[in-house]
Order: structure tokens, then C-alpha cells, then sequence
């Protein structure tokens, strides 16, 4: 392999670069990766210790798609610098097949056969995309963009002020933590040269790590609330590290294969098959967000087809391990958009350590641990960056009323149902989970529609 650069998509990059930056990416995604588990093991009333076998599988898999997207086979993956893991998307639908076949390993088990088979569908969708392409032009797919970074603008704000289920969110000692995080990561970006500067994140990361440290041993490390029931409950600070969590962690295991019995339900196939159209779009997305963010062009049919069946195959994959469906993550999407690292081999060193976590559990505690306030000083520039891409997308060509009005009325409904689920509650539960998510979704239909519908402007004579 010829040597590269870190802002070109081919060649290697010496391990002394490109491992940080590849561990850049794993920490920007690691706590989105394994937070669907978590959420869906808690409402599935999930055993403890089959959810950390879970929680194990998820970041071998996510490490194993990774590299199928970076490295196509048999036109299975992008080739672009897109980072897989655990979808969120999928945590409503979830929770509606609970509805219906009630909690339990049982339920479970119907999820993973449903999304095994949503894989394969999700597979066989992307390598159709071709003849669709001519429904994702540049205003579509900026649209879906634009509403992606506008979707996590605020899980961002929320992660910088310690976590909204955190009992002293928004404490002071919290907001303190993300904004040195933060300023640190502006400084070195924009400062330094070399080194320092595309590694930004990562350092204004450990930089948070040692801050939080140093107030452990100046600051006290609980506090009390008055919960529900008025009794006084005593509670540790969100910024505080958890180290007891790294000790107790195994120093090596093998990830399960078929760790819940599956069930085969079309309670459950039927829910599941219409999110795997959903994420669909959102990768196509995602896809467009990097390609025209990390390397200022739009993405090719074979890039976005090959995307879309490793979203499919990487996620019937992860349901071989128990693992809820594999997508292309947006918060990476910001952190191309924001560095402009698209070396392949640097973001191959990250689904390396993303194997070498599922395979070491005290790597991956020690990465789990982090506060939430420290992720929130990056991730705030980081989900703003796919709001600039997508604004770019958008703006590729002139923009005429006919633009105007797409991207108006998609961001308006997708943004403003994003925000305002309640207005959906007297719809069928079955509408309220598709739409009434982030407000991608219904985005992405309003563009795609519009776009079809509004003529297209004749170009006025010279």
C-alpha cells in the first residue's frame, strides 16, 4: 500500500497518526454505540448479565462493519471513511414490539429474527439504488443532511450539560467541563499546526479526562436531591469517573454467537421491515454528508449503493450476536465534516479498536466511563458540522423558489415533528414511530415528494 495522506481517501498513513484518529472516531460514536442496548434491555426487563454480553457483542460488531464499509467486497461497502454502529432509530419500534408480545428474552428474540430479515430486505433495496438515484438530488440529499446535524444539535447540548437523565444536569461544574473541553478543541484546531490540530478531539477528550479527575480530588463527588417520593437521596456527580467499572471488567472474552433464542413474528417483521426503509434514507445521507463535507463532491451511485448493503448485511450480521441493526453513524459524519480526515486506513484503526474493545472489556469500560460532559465539549462543534455539510449540499447549485420551498417545507415538518411529537398522538402508533422520531424522516419524504411534484425551473435564455 502506498504511503497517503490524511486528507486523501487512499494510501497508509504512519500507525503513530493514524491510531489517534482512528480512536478520535471510536470515541465520538462509543457511547451512541452501546446506548440502544442499554435503553431497549431496560425496557425489555433484559438480564443483567445477558445486557453486558450484549453490550460486548455491539462494539465487535460495529468494529467488523466498519471495516466491510471501508474496504468494499463484492460491491458490499462504500469505500468512504463512514464509521458503523448501533442504531438508535430502532429503539421506538422496539419498544412497540414490546408493546404487543409483552418484555422478556422471548420478545427479544423476535427483534433480532425481524431485524435479521430487515437486513437482508435493507441488502437487497441497496443494490436497486441506482435507478432511484435520480429521487436524491443534491437538494434532497442536503435536506436529509441538514436535518440529520439539526436532529443532533440537541443530543449534543444535552451530553454538554451532563446527560438530561442526569440529576444535576445543567450543574455548573458540568457546563465547565464541556466548555474547556470545547475551547481546547477550538484552539488546537485553529492554533496549532501538524499533529495537535487534526487530533483536536482527542486531546480536548483526555484534556477532559484529567480536568475531571483533578476536581474529584478537590470538589466533592455527591450531592443529594429530593426525589419523587420527597425522600433525601444521595447521589454521585455525572462529571465523576466511575473506575470501579474498569476494575470489575473482564480482561478478555469471546462475543457470543446467538445469545437469545430467535422468534420468528410478524408482529414484530412488519415494524422493523418499514425502519430499515427509514434508515436507508438516513445512510444515503450520511453518505452524501461525508462525501461532500470530508471530500467536497457528492457521493457516486456505486458509493451510496454499496453503503446501503453494507448497512443491510452489516445489521442481519449483528443479529447473529444479539446486536440491534448496524448503520452508518452521523456523529462521525461530523467529525469528517469538521477535520477533513478521510484516510481509510486511519478510520480502519478505529474498527480495529472497536474489535479490540468487544474482545477486551477493560479497554471498552475505560472508553464507557467517560462523562458525558466531556463528550458534549466535542460533540456540540462536531453534530454542527453536518449542519455547514448539509448547507453546502443544498447550496451546490442555484438556488430558485422551487429549491426554497423543498428545503422549507421538509424542514419545517421534519424539524418542527422532530420537536413536537405530541402533535402525532391521535395518528396510529405505527405513523407516530416512523415520523415522530427525529424528524429525519419526515424530512426526507417531504423532499423526496416535493421534489417529484414541483416542476423543475426552466433555465431562462442568455
Amino acid at each position: 500500500m502506498k504511503t497517503g495522506s490524511i486528507y486523501e481517501l487512499e494510501g497508509r498513513v504512519p500507525l503513530k497518526q493514524a491510531i489517534p484518529l482512528g480512536i478520535q472516531h471510536v470515541l465520538a460514536m462509543f457511547l451512541g454505540n452501546v446506548s440502544p442496548l442499554i435503553i431497549v434491555c431496560g425496557l425489555l426487563d433484559i438480564p443483567l448479565e445477558t445486557k453486558s454480553m450484549l453490550i460486548q457483542n455491539s462494539m465487535f460488531v460495529a468494529g467488523i462493519a466498519t471495516l466491510i464499509q471501508l474496504y468494499p467486497f463484492f460491491r458490499v461497502g462504500s469505500g468512504l471513511p463512514v464509521v458503523m454502529g448501533t442504531s438508535s432509530g430502532f429503539i421506538g419500534v422496539c419498544q412497540s414490539v414490546a408493546g404487543v408480545m409483552g418484555n422478556g428474552v422471548v420478545a427479544y428474540g423476535s427483534i433480532m429474527a425481524a431485524c435479521f430479515i430487515g437486513g437482508l430486505f435493507e441488502t437487497v433495496l441497496g443494490s436497486f439504488l441506482k435507478p432511484l438515484r435520480k429521487f436524491f438530488p443534491s437538494v434532497v440529499t442536503g435536506t436529509v443532511v441538514l436535518s440529520i446535524g439539526l436532529s443532533l444539535i440537541g443530543v449534543g447540548i444535552s451530553s454538554f450539560g451532563g446527560g438530561s437523565s442526569a440529576k444535576d444536569y445543567g450543574s455548573l461544574e458540568n457546563l465547565f467541563v464541556g466548555f474547556v473541553v470545547l475551547i481546547v478543541i477550538i484552539v488546537l484546531k485553529h492554533g496549532t499546526k501538524g499533529f495537535t490540530s487534526f487530533s483536536s478531539i482527542l486531546i480536548g477528550i483526555i484534556v477532559g479526562y484529567i480536568l475531571v479527575s483533578i476536581m474529584a480530588m478537590v470538589l466533592p463527588t455527591t450531592f443529594t436531591y429530593v426525589d419523587d417520593t420527597g425522600a433525601t437521596v444521595e447521589a454521585t456527580k455525572a462529571w465523576v469517573l466511575n473506575w470501579d467499572k474498569v476494575a470489575q471488567a473482564k480482561w478478555f472474552a469471546v462475543p457470543a454467537l446467538m445469545p437469545v433464542k430467535w422468534v420468528f413474528d410478524a408482529r414484530a417483521i412488519v415494524p422493523i421491515l418499514i425502519m430499515f426503509i427509514v434508515t436507508a434514507v438516513e445512510t444515503v445521507g450520511d453518505i452524501s454528508g461525508i462525501t461532500e463535507g470530508g471530500l467536497g463532491r457528492e457521493a457516486t451511485d456505486k458509493e451510496l449503493s454499496g453503503g446501503v448493503m453494507c448497512d443491510g448485511l452489516g445489521s442481519s450480521f449483528a443479529a447473529l450476536f444479539g446486536v440491534l441493526p448496524n448503520t452508518s453513524f452521523s456523529q462521525n459524519v461530523g467529525l469528517v465534516a469538521m477535520n477533513k480526515v478521510v484516510n481509510r486506513f486511519c478510520i480502519a484503526t478505529g474498527g480495529i479498536f472497536l474489535i479490540a474493545c468487544g474482545l477486551f472489556p477493560k479497554l471498552a469500560a475505560l472508553i464507557s466511563i467517560m462523562p458525558q460532559s466531556v463528550l458534549g465539549g466535542a460533540a456540540v462543534m462536531m453534530f454542527s458540522s453536518i449542519v455547514v455539510s448539509g448547507i453546502q449540499l443544498i447550496t451546490k447549485w442555484p438556488i430558485g423558489p422551487r429549491n426554497v420551498t423543498i428545503v422549507s417545507v421538509a424542514l419545517g415538518l421534519g424539524y418542527g415533528l422532530g420537536s413536537n411529537t405530541a402533535i402525532l398522538v391521535h395518528l396510529p402508533q405505527a405513523i407516530s414511530l416512523i415520523f415522530g422520531g427525529s424528524g429525519i424522516v419526515p424530512a426526507a419524504v417531504a423532499a423526496i415528494v416535493l421534489n417529484i411534484i414541483i416542476p423543475k425551473e426552466k433555465k431562462k435564455a442568455e
